[in-house]
């Protein structure tokens, strides 16, 4: 980069649009994330806009000219759609074929029949894993909270008692499991590796999906005891299992990508020489994009064509998976501009200067600003973004299994109490029947336990690795 100005990289979204102090940056940054909060919270303005505001107001209490911000703010649009777009929309194509084939309902009545008495919630939870490995977290909700409420109705169980478990199971995956939205753009801004990020995001979360789950929900159930509302106990639709894919198959497509990544990561451990074969044939096989597409690909064969889709209707099923990700790609594009905004008024350098001096360890302070920010909006992406883009000069020197920890930290800070500004508790509420005092008693506890509990173990994981 030898001879480019300042203003040749500022061009660029990648250097310093503004000179400001330490006082009036740390201003512009309280000022941009309260304007965002404000639109989302109290005017309820979408959050694709709500974030674009909020980078232009960032750039403007910082001082930087007006030209400058909206360059920052494009290149870090652009870049996070470039790096993650993609990815989303194959995760997306997946979870629909998964729904529309029936391929989810086959899993779900294969372990529930083979599941008793107090085996059902931990069946429960083992469900919604898997399920909510390919699937966003509100078609999870919407795919699997019928199952829950004929479960409990059928099996005359305690609403809470099967529905925290599941609950906990599509929350988890969705903070801290690639191919998720969250994960994946702290994972490019942070610039960790992927397969070791899912690696470690496993075993931090299957120990906190046990304990905010089928554990906790025996607390929930006494604390709320509560039927399963007959009104919203509908019909499954895809009840004939003639049309449905096997068992076998279901599970392999979905875990088909996470076996990949977690077989690159393996092999770049153990081998750790690019010029090796196995090496190099794993890293493109491993490759997000790759491991995603040969699941998609897959998918349309082992769910797809085995439930009897003709390519028209595969056509179909790809169109319509497509258009419901439209918002989620413009959130998560102006998160990635919001935090190229902070980065280039110098915010991260701010903070990367300032805390030499605190005792707050990066990991805890990466929950907490995600913590922070999720209070204030409500959105676990936009917590995960902001949170990312304001820590991510405090990755440059880590290795790579810290800077894998320091993402899972702010997916799991990105958690924390869910409450009334959240559209997740408001689909938990009216799903479940349950006025707003017993969802926080149960939904907003058990997301506290998922972000504490999932803190506590990758702080421990940071002891040891």
């Amino acid at each position: 980069m030898t001879g480019l100005s300042v203003e040749t990289l500022a061009a660029a979204g990648t250097g310093p649009i503004t000179s400001a102090g330490n006082t009036q940056l740390g201003i512009a940054v309280l000022a941009g994330i309260a304007v965002i909060v404000l639109l989302i919270a109290r005017l309820k303005l979408h959050a694709f806009l709500a974030l674009t505001v909020g980078s232009l107001a960032l750039g403007a209490f910082a001082g930087a000219p007006l030209a400058k911000t909206i360059t920052s703010f494009t290149a870090g649009l652009g870049s996070t759609v470039a790096g993650v777009g993609v990815l989303i929309a194959l995760g997306a194509i997946l979870g629909k074929l998964l729904a529309d084939s029936g391929g989810a309902d086959e899993i779900v009545d294969t372990i529930l029949a083979r599941a008793k008495g107090r085996a059902m919630p931990w069946a429960m939870v083992l469900i919604a894993s898997v399920i909510g490995l390919p699937l966003f977290f509100e078609v999870g909700i919407v795919l699997l909270i019928p199952v829950v409420l004929l479960v409990a109705k059928r099996g005359n169980y305690s609403l809470m008692r099967i529905g925290i478990p599941a609950l906990a199971g599509l929350s988890v995956m969705h903070g801290l499991i690639p191919p998720h939205p969250g994960p994946l753009v702290a994972i490019d801004a942070l610039h960790a590796n992927l397969g070791v990020t899912l690696g470690l995001g496993v075993l931090v979360a299957i120990p906190t999906v046990i304990i905010s789950g089928p554990l906790f929900a025996r607390y929930a159930a006494r604390w709320v005891d509560i039927p399963a509302p007959e009104h919203m106990i509908a019909q499954r639709p895809s009840a004939d299992p003639e049309h449905r894919p096997r068992f076998g198959a279901t599970v392999f497509t979905v875990l088909l990508p996470v076996v990949l990544m977690l077989l690159k990561a393996l092999v770049d451990i153990v081998v750790n020489d690019p010029a090796n074969a196995v090496q190099r044939v794993t890293d493109v096989a491993g490759s997000p994009l790759i491991a995603l597409l040969a699941a998609v690909l897959v998918g349309m064969f082992t769910l797809g064509r085995a439930a009897g889709f003709s390519r028209a209707r595969l056509s179909t099923t790809v169109e319509k998976s497509l258009a419901p990700i439209a918002g989620i790609l413009l959130i998560v594009g102006a998160g990635g501009g919001f935090k190229q905004t902070l980065i280039d008024v110098g915010v991260g350098q701010t903070i990367l200067d300032l805390s030499k001096d605190w005792a707050v360890p990066t990991l805890l302070l990466a929950w907490l600003i995600a913590v922070a920010i999720r209070l204030a909006t409500g959105s676990a992406t936009v917590a995960t973004i902001s949170a990312a883009g304001l820590v991510a000069p405090l990755a440059a020197g880590m290795s790579t299994t810290q800077t894998a920890l320091l993402v899972l930290a702010i997916g799991a800070g990105s958690l924390f109490f869910s409450h009334v500004n959240d559209a997740g508790f408001w689909l938990v509420k009216e799903y479940f029947g349950m006025t707003v005092g017993q969802t926080l008693k149960t939904w907003s506890v058990m997301e506290t336990v998922i972000s504490v509990v999932g803190l506590g173990f990758v702080l421990l994981l940071s002891l040891v690795l």
